[in-house]
């Protein structure tokens, strides 16, 4: 089973959320929806970054990795650049 840990944007806020599932184009469609509960506020979002992994346990681990970060923003750069 392939688990995504996914970072989203808000398209109009310096806000990101970081978060894992199993279908991120349909994690993402809840996300901009007007189901979504935390993330409604800063609607609409982009996908800005994806990981694959084969079991959950994999993807948790990283999500809390990812969410310890003092600077995401950071880490997206560096990743957009080829530094990691």
């Amino acid at each position: 089973m392939k688990v995504y840990v996914y970072i989203l944007e808000s398209i109009e806020h310096n806000v990101f959320y970081i978060g894992q599932c199993k279908d991120v184009k349909e994690r993402l469609e809840v996300h901009n929806s007007p189901r979504a509960r935390w993330t409604k506020r800063y609607q609409p979002w982009r996908i800005v970054h994806t990981e694959e992994y084969a079991s959950r346990s994999e993807a948790i681990k990283r999500e809390k990795y990812l969410k310890s970060l003092k600077n995401i923003e950071r880490f997206i750069e560096d990743i957009k650049s080829g530094k990691l």
